[in-house]
Protein backbone atom coordinates (compact mmCIF):
# COMPACT_ATOMS: atom_id res chain seq x y z
CA UNK A 1 0.00 0.00 0.00
CA UNK A 2 1.64 3.23 -1.19
CA UNK A 3 -0.38 5.91 0.58
CA UNK A 4 -0.21 9.54 -0.55
CA UNK A 5 1.75 11.64 1.93
CA UNK A 6 1.99 15.31 2.83
CA UNK A 7 3.46 17.17 -0.15
CA UNK A 8 2.32 14.59 -2.76
CA UNK A 9 0.33 15.77 -5.78
CA UNK A 10 -3.01 13.97 -6.00
CA UNK A 11 -3.36 12.24 -9.38
CA UNK A 12 -6.39 13.45 -11.31
CA UNK A 13 -9.33 11.07 -11.17
CA UNK A 14 -12.85 10.80 -12.47
CA UNK A 15 -15.42 8.55 -10.82
CA UNK A 16 -19.21 8.64 -10.57
CA UNK A 17 -20.97 10.08 -7.57
CA UNK A 18 -24.08 8.61 -5.98
CA UNK A 19 -26.25 9.97 -8.83
CA UNK A 20 -24.09 8.52 -11.61
CA UNK A 21 -22.55 11.91 -12.47
CA UNK A 22 -18.79 12.01 -13.06
CA UNK A 23 -16.71 13.85 -10.46
CA UNK A 24 -13.07 14.75 -11.14
CA UNK A 25 -10.32 16.17 -8.98
CA UNK A 26 -10.01 18.94 -11.58
CA UNK A 27 -13.59 20.04 -10.69
CA UNK A 28 -12.10 21.30 -7.41
CA UNK A 29 -9.10 23.17 -8.81
CA UNK A 30 -8.59 26.33 -6.78
CA UNK A 31 -10.55 24.92 -3.83
CA UNK A 32 -9.46 23.17 -0.64
CA UNK A 33 -10.77 19.65 -0.44
CA UNK A 34 -11.41 17.09 2.29
CA UNK A 35 -11.35 13.57 0.80
CA UNK A 36 -12.44 11.01 3.37
CA UNK A 37 -12.31 7.28 2.70
CA UNK A 38 -14.61 4.95 4.59
CA UNK A 39 -14.98 1.16 4.46
CA UNK A 40 -18.73 0.73 3.89
CA UNK A 41 -21.78 2.96 3.57
CA UNK A 42 -24.43 2.75 6.31
CA UNK A 43 -22.21 0.97 8.84
CA UNK A 44 -22.03 2.48 12.35
CA UNK A 45 -18.52 3.99 12.17
CA UNK A 46 -18.96 5.34 8.66
CA UNK A 47 -22.33 6.81 9.55
CA UNK A 48 -20.90 8.50 12.66
CA UNK A 49 -18.01 9.96 10.63
CA UNK A 50 -20.16 11.29 7.77
CA UNK A 51 -22.79 12.67 10.18
CA UNK A 52 -20.09 14.46 12.19
CA UNK A 53 -18.79 16.09 9.00
CA UNK A 54 -22.37 17.04 8.09
CA UNK A 55 -23.00 18.57 11.54
CA UNK A 56 -19.87 20.72 11.06
CA UNK A 57 -20.29 21.34 7.33
CA UNK A 58 -20.94 25.09 7.64
CA UNK A 59 -17.75 25.58 9.69
CA UNK A 60 -15.69 23.45 7.27
CA UNK A 61 -17.05 25.47 4.35
CA UNK A 62 -16.24 28.70 6.21
CA UNK A 63 -12.64 27.43 6.29
CA UNK A 64 -12.88 27.06 2.50
CA UNK A 65 -13.29 23.28 2.25
CA UNK A 66 -15.35 21.16 -0.09
CA UNK A 67 -15.89 17.52 0.95
CA UNK A 68 -15.85 14.23 -0.95
CA UNK A 69 -16.66 10.88 0.65
CA UNK A 70 -15.25 7.78 -1.07
CA UNK A 71 -15.89 4.06 -0.70
CA UNK A 72 -16.14 1.07 -3.01
CA UNK A 73 -19.93 0.92 -2.60
CA UNK A 74 -22.27 1.00 -5.59
CA UNK A 75 -24.02 4.19 -6.73
CA UNK A 76 -27.29 2.81 -5.38
CA UNK A 77 -25.82 2.12 -1.94
CA UNK A 78 -24.19 5.57 -1.87
CA UNK A 79 -27.50 7.18 -2.90
CA UNK A 80 -29.34 5.40 -0.08
CA UNK A 81 -26.65 6.43 2.44
CA UNK A 82 -26.64 10.08 1.30
CA UNK A 83 -30.43 10.37 1.22
CA UNK A 84 -30.99 8.65 4.57
CA UNK A 85 -28.76 11.15 6.39
CA UNK A 86 -29.08 14.18 4.05
CA UNK A 87 -25.34 14.55 3.52
CA UNK A 88 -24.60 17.91 1.85
CA UNK A 89 -21.54 16.54 -0.01
CA UNK A 90 -21.13 13.97 -2.81
CA UNK A 91 -20.29 10.34 -2.13
CA UNK A 92 -18.14 8.70 -4.78
CA UNK A 93 -18.97 5.15 -5.85
CA UNK A 94 -15.45 3.90 -6.52
CA UNK A 95 -16.36 0.32 -7.35
CA UNK A 96 -13.26 -0.27 -9.51
CA UNK A 97 -11.10 1.27 -6.74
CA UNK A 98 -9.34 3.76 -9.05
CA UNK A 99 -9.44 6.61 -6.53
CA UNK A 100 -8.93 4.26 -3.57
CA UNK A 101 -5.75 2.89 -5.18
CA UNK A 102 -4.57 6.35 -6.33
CA UNK A 103 -4.64 7.52 -2.69
CA UNK A 104 -3.25 4.19 -1.48
CA UNK A 105 -5.92 3.38 1.10
CA UNK A 106 -6.64 -0.22 0.02
CA UNK A 107 -4.73 -2.90 1.86
CA UNK A 108 -4.49 -5.54 4.52
CA UNK A 109 -6.66 -5.03 7.57
CA UNK A 110 -7.18 -6.96 10.79
CA UNK A 111 -10.47 -7.17 12.62
CA UNK A 112 -11.37 -9.55 15.43
CA UNK A 113 -8.45 -11.83 14.60
CA UNK A 114 -9.24 -12.04 10.89
CA UNK A 115 -7.11 -10.57 8.12
CA UNK A 116 -8.63 -9.29 4.90
CA UNK A 117 -8.17 -6.61 2.25
CA UNK A 118 -10.26 -3.49 2.57
CA UNK A 119 -10.37 0.29 2.68
CA UNK A 120 -8.41 1.98 5.44
CA UNK A 121 -10.33 4.83 7.04
CA UNK A 122 -8.19 7.86 6.21
CA UNK A 123 -8.78 11.50 5.40
CA UNK A 124 -6.70 13.71 3.13
CA UNK A 125 -6.72 17.51 3.20
CA UNK A 126 -5.84 18.72 -0.28
CA UNK A 127 -4.91 22.32 -1.07
CA UNK A 128 -6.04 24.52 -3.97
CA UNK A 129 -3.24 23.15 -6.18
CA UNK A 130 -4.15 19.49 -5.64
CA UNK A 131 -1.34 18.79 -3.17
CA UNK A 132 -1.87 16.80 0.05
CA UNK A 133 -1.41 19.12 3.04
CA UNK A 134 -2.40 16.67 5.80
CA UNK A 135 -3.23 12.99 6.17
CA UNK A 136 -5.34 11.87 9.13
CA UNK A 137 -4.53 8.20 9.74
CA UNK A 138 -6.38 7.72 13.01
CA UNK A 139 -9.84 9.07 12.31
CA UNK A 140 -12.09 9.69 15.31
CA UNK A 141 -15.43 8.95 13.69
CA UNK A 142 -17.55 10.85 16.23
CA UNK A 143 -15.23 13.88 16.35
CA UNK A 144 -13.69 13.99 12.89
CA UNK A 145 -14.47 17.62 12.03
CA UNK A 146 -12.59 18.76 15.15
CA UNK A 147 -9.55 16.74 14.01
CA UNK A 148 -9.67 18.54 10.66
CA UNK A 149 -10.26 22.00 12.12
CA UNK A 150 -7.25 21.57 14.47
CA UNK A 151 -5.04 21.32 11.37
CA UNK A 152 -6.24 24.47 9.58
Amino acid sequence: MNTLKQGDKVPDFTVNNQDGNPVSLSDYKGKKLIVFFYPKASTPGCTAEACNLTDNYAELQKQGFEILGVSADSEKRQTNFKNKYNFPFPLLADEDKGVINAFGVWGNKKFMGKEYDGIHRKTFLVNEDGVVEHVIDKVKTKDHAAQILELV
